[in-house]
């Protein structure tokens, strides 16, 4: 068996997140229907780089697989690319040792929230209309206090498997370029629904609803009622994945 490295990116506006779940579409299953397809209907797992939820895109997305032969990574992304729908795309293809892991490697992820504040019928399914004003200043200040390793449960959803809520955010900021703005964040992981609670109490933040500093008291509470309602999820894009320098050549 050799294991690859699989660099995709999709649209997750058809599907009900990254992971296979049952009577959903998924990425996960699209993409594994296919590598079964190209195996003569072997079936064959594969393993993501984490999570996505249903309508939420990636620029960027790692999985690994072990394949039962050797193939040339051009030829495997073109091959993948034939079968896959046009909503998934896979870009590049590494030979790498069996214990590197999509999952349990990356050292950092990184998020994107799209915002645009004049209508227009070409963003609508990849970011959010919301045309009022806000302080983009304050919002970015607040942003800064969210920044070191904390207790994040106060922006997760409840009831998620993960036996610790302590994440360590490396980048926090808004950038605006005219009627558009994004938010992007940067950290070692993510909880369930995380990036959009925090950009929802950052916009809370941003029409003078909350102050700056409320965004402290939100974290230290570790209560998910304390934080804004999530922003909807077409404007979200996992944006980078960072690995080692050995697992991205």
């Amino acid at each position: 068996m050799q294991r690859y490295f699989v660099q995709i990116a999709y649209r997750g506006t058809a599907y009900h997140g990254w992971q296979s779940q049952p009577n959903a579409p998924s990425v996960q299953e699209t993409i594994e229907r296919c590598l079964s397809k190209l195996f003569g209907n072997t079936e064959i797992p594969i393993v993501g780089c984490g999570r996505t939820d249903a309508g939420v895109h990636a620029k960027s997305y790692f999985f690994h697989v072990d394949l039962p032969q050797d193939w040339d990574e051009n030829q495997l992304c073109f091959k993948l690319n034939r079968m896959l729908p046009p909503d998934i795309s896979a870009y590049h293809a590494y030979k790498v040792s069996a214990d590197v892991h999509a999952r349990f490697d990356a050292n950092k992820r990184t998020y994107r929230y799209f915002i645009h504040q004049q209508k227009d019928p070409f963003e609508q399914d990849q970011s959010w209309y919301y045309p009022q004003n806000l302080d983009i200043a304050a919002m970015n200040l607040a942003a800064e206090r969210l920044l070191g390793t904390k207790d994040f449960g106060s922006f997760s959803k409840l009831h998620t498997d993960v036996k610790t809520n302590i994440c360590t955010v490396y980048e926090a900021r808004w950038v605006q370029e005219g009627t558009k703005l994004y938010f992007e964040v940067s950290a070692n992981r993510f909880l369930r629904n995380m990036v959009r609670a925090i950009v929802g109490t950052l916009i809370e933040v941003g029409l003078g609803k909350l102050e700056v500093t409320d965004i402290d008291a939100i974290i230290e509470a570790k209560d998910r009622g304390e934080a804004a309602v999530s922003v909807p999820a077409h404007g979200l894009f996992l944006w980078k994945i960072d690995y080692p320098q050995s697992f991205s050549k």
